[in-house]
């Protein structure tokens, strides 16, 4: 059976659009279209869709207005926001992703991109990814979570000679909506720094480092190049950067941009910020993986853990928007433990601690 969606925009020719593309794939089909939020509000009041496409500006009742009333009245969809590259749309979608949209795509700047194989790939693959985790079986979830107890327990009793420490974060598809569940719960005196890959377009990572460090008791920024690191800050590759961490004369260590072509369509890449810290200075990496499709952060992981101690956090299945690049790396067998997203902060705190 196809899964039913919907789709809010102003544009007429931006819904023709989107409706075109989701018809095209055999998964899914459009059964309702509306000009603003007021009217989706209307239908979703009476209707269930498995999934929402919402434009972020439009009259009468915009996607943010449109979020804050569903989640006041616990109505609960799948909501994919579409926004434009502003400075004003990319605040408002990071609040929006606060208030319940599980993510977002890039609108096109014209026609011709809207009709392009990018933003059809973009739409249908977070459709996909997001339709696909709800569909996971509790069955289906248990053999990755069995395979790392025995990691866990193996290496418990390990961790504590491990003094000087830096966490690595990577997240994906959901990643916006789930760092706030994580980073302001960590506490400002975290024994660490930490560097976090947000797949995630330029301008992006700038508006959700600044709501971060707005709602956090830890600082929150967007990295910048040539920077050194210090515990108790979060540090956010910027989109359209890959970053790494290296080793200064001094023992300090700082951001260094990369600026190679994406890798596998991605840029952020979190397996280059991994693999730069093979020759890092720190005891121990502490490696967090969230939810998100695919397998970015795998083989960074898979590759720093043979010449570096690491202790690695995964978020489990069923607090996943994607539960894609937490079940990769939990099946390596390299993770220490599976948590829901709630408890994720308190064990990167746990095993860091605080100074």
């Amino acid at each position: 059976m196809k899964k039913n969606i919907l789709v809010v925009d102003d544009s007429a020719l931006m819904r023709r659009v989107i409706c075109d593309i989701i018809n095209s794939d055999d998964t899914f089909q459009v059964t309702d279209v509306c000009r603003d939020g007021l009217e989706a509000y209307e239908k979703l009041k009476v209707n269930r869709y498995d999934g929402v496409i919402l434009d972020v500006n439009m009259p009468r009742m915009g996607g943010l207005e449109l979020l804050e009333r569903l989640q006041k009245e616990r109505i609960k969809t799948n909501v994919i926001m579409v926004s434009t590259m502003t400075t004003r749309d990319a605040d408002v979608t990071i609040l929006a992703m606060e208030r319940g949209a599980v993510d977002f795509v890039t609108k096109p700047t014209n026609i011709i991109e809207a009709k392009g194989d990018a933003f059809r790939k973009e739409i249908l693959g977070i459709l996909n990814a997001v339709l696909k985790t709800e569909r996971i079986s509790l069955t289906e979830r248990r053999p990755a979570v069995a395979a790392v107890s025995a990691v866990q327990k193996r290496n418990a009793s390990a961790e504590t000679r491990f003094k000087n420490k830096i966490v690595a974060l990577a997240c994906s598809t959901g990643g916006p909506k789930a760092l706030q569940s994580v980073i302001p719960y960590l506490p400002a005196n975290l024994d660490a720094p930490m560097v976090l890959v947000q797949h995630m377009p330029a301008g992006f990572t700038n508006s959700m480092a600044n709501r971060l460090d707005e709602i956090s008791k830890i600082n929150v920024k967007e990295a910048e190049n040539g920077e050194i690191l210090k515990k108790g800050t979060v540090y956010i590759a910027p989109g359209g950067k890959h970053m790494e961490v290296k080793k200064c004369p001094d023992g300090s260590h700082k951001i260094v941009y990369n600026d190679m072509p994406p890798i596998g369509g991605l840029k952020p890449c979190a397996n280059i910020t991994y693999d730069s810290l093979r020759t890092c200075g720190y005891d121990q990496v502490v490696c967090v993986v969230l939810t998100g499709m695919g397998a970015d952060g795998t083989n960074g992981i898979l590759e720093l853990s043979k010449v570096k101690p690491i202790y690695t956090i995964a978020q489990d299945a069923k607090t996943c928007v994607v539960y894609g690049m937490p079940k990769a790396i939990a099946e390596t067998g390299l993770v220490n433990e599976v948590v829901p997203l709630t408890e994720v902060a308190n064990s990167i705190t746990k095993n860091v601690g605080v100074n």
